[in-house]
């Protein structure tokens, strides 16, 4: 029996199915829990504001939650490959627990840190958690990580129904007794820091953070939307949708548990929700996919994993292409759904993801702006802002990922708004000039006349923009490059 642990935790804010946390409490007579805010990666900016105070929200309830049980958590600011191996010492722990990230900075600093502890003689136990199969456990028959998502995702299933230990792993609790750490011994941990102390400012969230909130969610979804989940997915002006992606990004909410109880769902519910749960649950495999190819390829958080699929369509950086840039950032595109969803973002921290699709086709192949761009704009609004997921879905949008496919994935920003907001709720909620615009008229305001422009006490051109671009022309011109693009390499 080991005497002393340290759990650290990172994208692991919860108690509940914590494979780290478990494990250091059944193996150890006394566990400390340690949270480091990484000094470095605040630094770089690389995430926003919305992100840090759901972090900082689901840290303040996983302080309560561990007091309950008798365990204290500790924290501190700086870099993690120094003050792991530090507290390790001061505290005189014998081993250190954690659940593996997969991110390559991340890799990169766990194997600084494991080696910096085992330096010093300190066992190291990490575990499996972020992920359902981690990336070496699913592999194509050449033992290279899958490139196809129908591929993977076949694969993914046919692991998941052959793990029934791993399916069961979700009912497993933390003991509930209380620790024997004698606190005494430790000095006192602070409160915890207020988003200012960390170089952000402080945001109201609109989507809670915290386990308690991210599993009253998901219980709330399963037994609800879920069961029309593939009706409503596409509808921003509803509530469909899980919106757990922040969950799963901070581990408040874990992927495992959430595929448990869906199909737990699925079980109850009969067959007439079967294309709804496995639609919810492909998302979900989604997100895998795009780990495994960051942690197979690290390359594409560089750029595109396709470079021969890369159309030389971006416009050279200049006035104009910055100008563009700006409206989209803003949502002064003058396409209400674009704008709806920019706006939402730059309000909220979080985007529909129908919408999201909408707005990263319209930044790459209407504004022909490079898909980096809007990529490091997300990181940095993003309250579930996930670099894995973030660069997939971004590089699937500009055809430049695993299943690049140049000449489509092009959205019509006009026919998606009639089609998935048709009656401009989701638009009006967000843009509200166009609030008093007919629904006739709300996907396209500058069709308006001047008489219902009055009407509606919304001028095109002043009280919101005439369209930056016309789809259709931005569309073929697009569609050009690929070609030419298509005919040169032909020719090569």
């Amino acid at each position: 029996m080991i005497q002393r642990a340290l759990c650290w935790f990172r994208r692991d804010l919860r108690v509940r199915d914590n494979p780290a946390l478990m494990a250091s409490r059944l193996e150890s007579r006394e566990v400390v829990p340690v949270f480091i805010f990484d000094r470095p990666l605040l630094a770089s900016n690389c995430f926003g504001p919305a992100c840090v105070s759901f972090m900082l929200e689901s840290l303040h309830e996983l302080r309560e939650t561990l007091a309950q049980q008798g365990l204290s958590l500790h924290w501190c600011i700086g870099d993690p490959c120094e003050e792991v191996p530090r507290l390790a010492r001061d505290l005189y722990v014998e081993a250190v627990y954690w659940n593996r990230d997969y991110e390559p900075s991340a890799v990169r600093r766990d194997q600084t840190v494991d080696k910096a502890l085992q330096k010093s003689g300190i066992v190291v136990k990490t575990f499996s958690d972020h992920l359902i199969f981690e990336p070496h456990e699913l592999r194509n028959l050449s033992g290279q990580p899958f490139q196809r998502f129908g591929a993977f995702r076949r694969a993914w299933w046919k692991r998941w129904q052959a793990s029934a230990a791993l399916s069961r792993s979700g009912l497993t609790q933390p003991r509930s007794e209380r620790s024997r750490v004698d606190l005494s011994e430790l000095s006192a941990s602070p409160p915890l820091p207020v988003s200012t102390e960390l170089g952000y400012e402080s945001v109201e969230l609109v989507i809670r953070g915290g386990e308690q909130v991210g599993r009253a969610r998901l219980q709330r979804f399963s037994s609800g939307a879920l069961q029309t989940y593939g009706q409503g997915r596409n509808r921003p002006d509803q509530d469909a949708t899980s919106v757990l992606s922040p969950h799963f990004r901070f581990g408040t909410v874990n992927t495992r548990t959430a595929v448990r109880m869906a199909l737990n769902r699925l079980a109850r519910g009969g067959y007439a929700a079967r294309a709804d749960v496995h639609a919810w649950i492909d998302e979900l495999i989604w997100r895998e996919f795009f780990y495994h190819v960051l942690a197979g390829y690290p390359r594409v958080l560089d750029g595109p994993f396709r470079p021969s699929a890369a159309v030389a369509a971006s416009r050279p950086a200049s006035a104009t292409s910055t100008n563009l840039f700006h409206a989209w950032c803003d949502g002064r595109t003058g396409y209400p759904l674009v704008d709806a969803g920019m706006r939402q973002l730059n309000s909220t921290g979080w985007m529909h993801n129908r919408v999201r699709m909408v707005v990263a086709s319209f930044l790459v192949k209407d504004l022909r702006l490079d898909w980096r761009w809007g990529e490091r704009y997300f990181m940095s609004r993003l309250l579930d802002a996930d670099m894995a997921v973030n660069n997939g879905n971004w590089q699937w949008c500009a055809s430049t990922g695993t299943d690049a496919m140049p000449g489509y994935r092009i959205f019509n920003p006009t026919v998606q708004s009639k089609k998935f907001d048709p009656d401009g709720a989701y638009i009006r909620r967000y843009v509200p000039e166009l609030a008093d615009v007919p629904t006739k008229y709300i996907h396209q305001p500058s069709a308006m006349s001047v008489d219902w422009q009055d009407r509606a006490r919304c001028r095109v051109g002043s009280d919101y923009p005439h369209p930056i671009v016309e789809h259709e022309r931005a569309r073929q011109e697009y569609l050009d490059l690929v070609e030419a693009r298509g005919k040169a390499g032909h020719a090569d």
